[in-house]
């Protein structure tokens, strides 16, 4: 069997969250209106004698995009006419950029190496074709036509279906740190293609036939097109058969690439200059103060968030991954320290922030993902859930209790942890008098694991402590526990 290497290069398109289109004052709801062309006017409509004007906060955007990516950003750029005919494309061409685009050579870390980035460069959406069931004509929603859609070109870097998927998450994570769009594939606000060909030792690394991946809409999607479409180009080459140059689709219940359209030669869209639109200059000073205005993006923050805090890695890749959670976690930070230096919190700041990012990871985030919300919807204010990991570092409440109380703030109960531990009975148990009486009762009913740990099996405490928390619900003092248990078996 003949080892092949896979070259596979990703076209990837974002829409842009900004208020209007891309070249008129319609509303940009990115196409996800509820109501057919309701966002439309004559300029994105392409009526006859209308005159685009750029949108310039879109044009921002995709340079903001070009330097978060480590791209040349050109001095000058103009537009395009891209031609062809479709339905979907009222002007009978698109206004696009060919020869100048906005962004040249880049780059973005993907798990310590660098994917290459030729160009990234500024677009109109299409409209949508929508199909309804039974019928045999499809009709045209213009609500997303004329969206600002930008388009990132790779290099031919990637080798495995996990690593384009892993590039298209790092990208999703850039693009909403820098506030340009939410990129959620489900919702087509990020639609990538794939192209990939297989070269095997001898021959150049260039030398296969492309094929081109589409309607990809998750990074799962991604992933099994990409190693799926490995396989078939190697068992097609082992067999001696050619790979064919063509479109192909995912289709996601089969699990399988197939055939969408055979491509003989690269279609020809006749580009020519945007007369409407006269080229764009950009001053070095400009590109300067873009530089400037960018926020702390994902690696920044995790360099800092590591040095500053000393959270675990594994914490520290949850909480970063999503803007809204690290900037969460910031907050949660700033309370615990306030609190700290009011001696609401009597523990170390770097345990009790240590302790937050544990609880954010394993208790808030698990949460989040199973009831498809934001942290910011989630109902608990940093302001408690400092509060609240700062009662478990002082030892006020067990880690049982914790998690009690953080479950019902999170469904609905609104009150601050203190409140809530009194309201529900759930104040922490140290009364050592009162702990005796149960110990001693579980004890005696638990002869047999008072001998295991009498004979060096240290399991059987934790056994044995067990039964205390069931009896006392949880509440009691942990730590309180244990000095009885050892006292009373004499360990």
């Amino acid at each position: 069997m003949t080892t092949y290497t896979p070259v596979i290069g990703m076209e990837v398109h974002v829409e842009l969250k900004t208020k209007s289109k891309m070249f008129c004052d319609s509303c940009n709801g990115l196409g996800l209106e509820k109501e057919p062309n309701i966002h439309i006017c004559p300029v994105c409509t392409g009526q006859p004698g209308t005159l685009p004007v750029p949108n310039e906060q879109a044009i921002r955007f995709v340079q903001m995009a070009g330097l978060a990516l480590h791209c040349e950003l050109a001095q000058e750029s103009k537009f395009d006419r891209k031609n062809y005919f479709y339905p979907d494309l009222p002007k009978g061409y698109q206004i696009s950029q060919f020869d100048q685009p906005l962004c040249g050579l880049g780059w973005l870390d993907v798990n310590g190496k660098k994917i290459g980035i030729t160009r990234i460069h500024m677009e109109e959406d299409t409209g949508k074709l929508v199909h309804t069931d039974g019928s045999d004509f499809a009709q045209v929603d213009f609500n997303r036509s004329g969206v600002p859609l930008m388009e990132l070109v790779t290099e031919p870097d990637i080798t495995s279906g996990k690593e384009a998927r892993l590039f298209c998450q790092r990208l999703q994570q850039v693009f909403r740190y820098l506030g340009i769009s939410d990129a959620d594939m489900e919702k087509g606000q990020m639609r990538c293609e794939v192209n990939i060909s297989l070269f095997s030792e001898g021959q150049e690394r260039l030398s296969g036939t492309k094929v081109e991946i589409k309607n990809l809409n998750s990074f799962r999607s991604v992933e099994k097109a990409v190693d799926f479409e490995i396989d078939r180009q190697t068992d097609c080459l082992d067999a001696g058969e050619k790979i064919v140059q063509e479109t192909r689709g995912w289709h996601d219940g089969r699990q399988m690439t197939i055939s969408q359209r055979v491509k003989e030669s690269a279609h020809d869209y006749r580009y020519f200059p945007e007369p409407d639109i006269p080229p764009m200059s950009f001053s070095l000073d400009y590109f300067e103060g873009l530089r400037r205005s960018l926020p702390e993006l994902p690696d920044a923050k995790q360099k800092r968030f590591l040095e500053e805090y000393g959270i675990s890695q594994d914490n520290l890749d949850v909480v970063v991954s999503d803007k809204m959670m690290a900037d969460y976690f910031e907050e949660v930070v700033s309370e615990v320290q306030e609190k700290i230096q009011s001696r609401e919190i009597v523990s170390d700041e770097k345990k009790v922030v240590r302790l937050a990012a544990n609880y954010l990871v394993s208790e808030l985030q698990k949460h989040l993902v199973r009831e498809k919300k934001t942290v910011r919807d989630c109902g608990v204010s940093p302001e408690n859930f400092a509060e609240l990991v700062g009662l478990v570092a002082d030892g006020s409440i067990n880690s049982s209790v914790a998690q009690k109380v953080l479950d019902l703030m999170l469904h609905g109960d609104d009150d601050d942890p203190s409140h809530i531990i009194d309201a529900h009975g759930l104040a922490q148990v140290s009364d050592v008098s009162a702990l005796e009486t149960i110990v001693e009762d579980v004890l005696s009913k638990n002869q047999q694991s008072v001998d295991d740990f009498k004979s060096g099996k240290e399991n059987a405490l934790k056994f044995l402590m067990g039964q205390v928390m069931k009896e006392t619900k949880g509440a009691a003092n942990p730590q309180v526990v244990q000095e009885i248990l050892r006292k009373k078996i004499g360990g």
